[in-house]
């Protein structure tokens, strides 16, 4: 019988934080008691990170680690969401930057929502990253219409029923797909609701982006989304 929930974590060379992070997240969903299953893709990671991964597992009945060669963090999550079973996913990522706590306010609220949003405050990100969010919020405001402020949040827990109509939407090699789900779920009516969670700074540089690849990111995310938007299909009524 599949799980009630499937939680999907994209992983790279993060030896450092995801031990940590992983346990708080499986003493949480523990502590709710939660039917759930814990996935986590190793994107080709270089450092220790496959060896702390393996002894999660082997401690933890509901960790699953699925591996592959490096394909980038988008590609990463696309996969997760397509694997996912269940009537709910969630993903987040691995560095425990946001607040594992207002995870249970999300849950209890999710029977009136079809997708619920973490909302990052109090984030001390690289001008980089800044970038690229204020891009991809305006982006999605433009092609899609407003409805959503932290479009590309990596704390989201979405009904899959609803994710699963608008996969196939996605191409495999997005860049950020939560930015395009974000606009999906505006086009296509989704009750949406999002709620304010803490971040913490990262006490790592791993996969930090900076400079003209910055620049190039946030283009990329630009283009992809204005193109789904174009050349999607709209819903009956539209």
């Amino acid at each position: 019988m599949p799980v009630e929930l499937t939680v999907v974590v994209p992983v790279y060379n993060e030896a450092a934080l995801v031990e940590g992070a992983v346990t708080q997240w499986l003493d949480l969903l523990d502590r709710l008691r939660i039917d759930y299953a814990f996935v986590l893709y190793d994107d080709g990671s270089t450092d220790s990170t496959a060896d702390i991964l393996a002894r999660l597992a082997a401690r933890h009945p509901r960790v699953a680690i699925r591996r592959q060669s490096n394909r980038g963090h988008g590609p990463t999550i696309l996969r997760g969401y397509r694997e996912a079973a269940g009537a709910w996913v969630f993903q987040t990522d691995s560095d425990g930057e946001m607040d594992t706590a207002a995870f249970e306010a999300l849950w209890r609220s999710r029977a009136d929502y079809d997708l619920l949003v973490g909302r990052r405050v109090d984030r001390q990100a690289p001008l980089a990253r800044r970038l690229i969010t204020a891009v991809s919020r305006h982006s999605v405001r433009v092609a899609f219409g407003p409805g959503l402020h932290d479009v590309n949040s990596p704390y989201r827990l979405v009904r899959a029923a609803r994710l699963r109509d608008v996969l196939p939407l996605i191409p495999d090699d997005t860049f950020a797909p939560n930015v395009l789900l974000s606009g999906l779920a505006v086009r296509h009516g989704w009750r949406v609701h999002e709620r304010p969670v803490r971040c913490a700074a990262r006490r790592t540089a791993s996969g930090s982006l900076g400079g003209t690849r910055a620049l190039r990111a946030a283009v990329r995310a630009l283009a992809q989304t204005l193109r789904a938007a174009w050349r999607g299909p709209r819903p009956r009524g539209a």
